[in-house]
């Protein structure tokens, strides 16, 4: 596995070139892709972006939200291509989501059915361009609370999912959400590399029992030492994950830095439970 960094995640505004040379001062090994200047300035412009920083590619988000209605849903799938083939010219053969884990409108199975109709032709245009598709699961229960029906918020579940869309299709695997989900060792230690597609870490504050997280109140990987981090990396490490790892934290203080100094501090967080995990 190997560091990726996302600009989004971490606060940082500046756009590729400059973004690209911040990941690469900091120790980086990847970053993650914007598909706005991909778009843009086309896959021969970013590929020279990386290679001049010595840069991996690391994962994508997807570009089409699923959940929306038919004509901007298709309208993002007929996209879909032209994005999947710039980002396979490029290098990035990982495109990741996430799924909601509760409905207003449909009970469970019809909502597994919609996202399934959804995905399938998703991750078939992914396939075509030797893209894997990343699903994530949303462990928090407040996420749920006054929901009218819940949906998938665990591994297991994101996993039968993952199995109804495609061979192609595997977990986007976020420590926060793991832990919120249970942090289960038996969940965990389940899974293989085949399994997940794409990884994010962080950590959680301290003091609160399982019901009172907030999705968006997160902490630097390693910070508080309440998501066992640790154990999680090194699960994927055992199993053979080699794929990049991104800092996810929510991080007000991380926002409020200039662009160099959140870079940097998330190098350190990454490089912490790195070494901890012994990898």
């Amino acid at each position: 596995m190997y560091t990726s960094f996302g600009p989004d995640a971490a606060g940082v505004g500046s756009a590729v070139p400059e973004a690209a040379a911040l990941v690469a001062e900091h120790g980086f090994d990847a970053i993650q892709v914007d598909i706005g200047y991909l778009r843009e300035h086309g896959p021969d412009d970013y590929r020279a972006v990386l290679d001049e920083h010595g840069l991996r590619a690391g994962s994508a988000n997807l570009p089409v939200d699923v959940t929306a209605d038919a004509e901007p849903y298709e309208a993002d799938l007929d996209a879909l291509s032209g994005v999947a083939e710039a980002a396979a010219a490029v290098g990035y053969t990982r495109l990741s989501t996430y799924i909601v884990s509760f409905s207003d409108e449909r009970p469970f199975e019809d909502n597994f059915a919609f996202h399934r109709d959804r995905l399938e032709p998703v991750a078939d245009i992914l396939a075509d361009n030797g893209i894997d598709l990343g699903l994530e699961f949303l462990g928090p229960e407040r996420l749920r609370e006054g929901r009218e029906y819940e949906f998938i918020s665990t591994a297991e579940g994101m996993l039968d999912l993952c199995a109804a869309v495609g061979d192609n299709a595997g977990l986007l695997l976020d420590s926060w959400h793991w832990h919120t989900a249970g942090g289960s060792t038996e969940a965990l230690e389940a899974l293989d590399a085949d399994d997940v597609v794409d990884v994010h870490v962080n950590d959680a504050p301290e003091g609160l029992a399982m019901d009172e997280y907030v999705d968006t109140e997160r902490a630097m990987p390693g910070a508080t030492g309440v998501v066992d981090v640790e154990a999680f990396l090194a699960h994927l490490d055992r199993v053979g994950y080699d794929g990049p790892v991104m800092a996810e934290p929510f991080s007000d203080e991380l926002e409020a830095m200039t662009d160099g100094d959140a870079a940097r501090e998330t190098a350190r967080s990454l490089e912490l439970v790195f070494e901890r995990a012994g990898i």
